[in-house]
Order: C-alpha cells, then structure tokens, then sequence
C-alpha cells in the first residue's frame, strides 16, 4: 500500500488560515497559489475545508474550486458546509474529485446512501472531528459538528460503522483534541476507527514532527496523512516528509 500525503488548507473568506484547537486563526495565503504550489511540490492529494461555509456565498465556493481545478492536475477535496447531494453535484461539476461532509450526514445519514448512489462511493469522504470522552481509550470519542462546536452524544467507532454500511468511500479523522498542537495525531483514535473500517482512514489533527507521520501510519495504521501547519509555515516540505517516511520503510510516492 502506499500511503498518500495531503496537504489541508482550511479556507475562511477567501484565505488559508490555521488555528490550534479549531480556533485562533492564523491567515497562510491564498488557496489557488497554495494548491498549485503543493502540486508543484509533489503532494498527492489536496483537502480544501471552507470554514463557516454556511455564511459563505456558494458562488464565490464554486469560483474557487473552479480556479483550483485549472491549476492544479493532483486530485483535490473540497468540504466545509455541503448539506444537499445538489450542493455535492455543484462542487463536483465546478473541478472538485471529491466532496467531504460531516455535520449534514450526522444531522441526514441518508444523505450519505443518497449521494453515494448519485456520484459514486469513491467521491464521497465523510469527515469526523473526533473528542476523547476521557484520558483513557476504552471510554472512547465522541462525534462533534458545526465546526467542532456541537458534540452529538454518538460514538464514532459507532458512526463510522454506520457510514460504511451505507456506502462511503472513504474518512477523513480529525482528533479535536490534538489538532493544530503539533504533539502528534491521536494514534489509539486512528487505529481504533482502522480496526473498525475497511475504507480508506486519513489521519487528521496534530502533526509537528516528520516522527508523527510515521507513527501515523505504523501506529495508527492510516492510509494518508494529512497536514496543514508543518507545510504552511515551510517546518518540512513534501519532499522531505517523503524521503523520511520512505526511509522508515513506508511507502510512499516519489
């Protein structure tokens, strides 16, 4: 298997930003200019998530996708506020190869089957923000939405069973608790949802050291990585997460 690198840039008003914890937001540059720059750079993949979507114009969404798409040739997903399967044709037909959703199938699970028989299993990516519900793993994490805002009471493992079931293609798992800190990923949450799932998992939330996409996969057994603040803020480029990864015996595409 070789494992993909992604690049995450989350977009608000137009701008890259990053924050700690899914706050204090920090603007990193354009997203077209950055896409086109990580394609350069050898990135396999792109996720681009549009934070508080939903206050957003969806015209201004569609023009950006459609700018990305012309130039960047890697594949790219976008996500952040898509709620209908016409909202997931629009981004799809605009340039996009694969929508996320997250709040809409947990608020609409048949979204999920509805989409999937519209547009395919392997273009839909169902991202989850994952919460310890305390230190120790057998307690478990709970699902959290509307921008990590809203915990739900449902139990991921459970959660991700279920959208299995009714057809996704691949998760997206972000750790709440370690996203933007750069302490590493929540490794006992990537491998419990693994051991759980046979889709594709992309590890999400806490990278820092070239160590954490490593143990990211040896440990968390996750099919990607993805990052946003150790490429943003030029910590390691892709190459160089590449070369070390390959270094420790993962495979990777060169």
């Amino acid at each position: 298997m070789t494992i993909r690198i992604i690049p995450c840039l989350d977009v608000k008003d137009g701008r890259v930003v990053k924050g700690v914890n899914f706050s204090s937001l920090r603007d990193t540059g354009d997203p077209v200019e950055l896409g086109a720059y990580y394609d350069r750079e050898g990135a396999d993949e792109l996720v681009f998530l549009a934070i508080a979507a939903a206050r957003e114009q969806r015209k201004t969404l569609l023009e950006m996708v459609a700018k990305i798409a012309q130039k960047i040739s890697i594949p790219f997903t976008v996500g952040g506020g898509v709620s209908t399967v016409a909202g997931i044709e629009e981004l799809l037909a605009a340039g996009a190869d694969k929508i996320s959703i997250n709040s809409a199938a947990v608020k609409n699970p048949e979204l999920l089957s509805t989409a999937v028989s519209r547009v395919g299993s392997q273009r839909l990516v169902l991202a989850v923000d994952a919460k310890r519900r305390g230190l120790a793993a057998n307690e478990g994490w709970e699902v959290y939405i509307n921008g990590g805002l809203t915990p739900t009471g449902l139990d991921v493992l459970e959660w991700v069973t279920h959208a299995e079931k009714l057809g996704v293609g691949e998760l997206l798992v972000t750790s709440m608790d370690t996203d933007g800190t750069k302490d590493g990923y929540d490794y006992e949450l990537l491998r419990a949802v693994r051991d759980q799932v046979k889709m594709p998992v992309i590890a999400s939330g806490g990278a820092g050291k070239l160590e954490h996409l490593r143990d990211a996969v040896l440990k968390g057994k996750a099919d990607a990585v993805l990052a946003a603040s150790i490429f943003h803020f030029q910590t390691y480029t892709i190459h160089e997460v590449k070369d070390y990864l390959a270094s420790a015996g993962i495979a990777v595409r060169m």
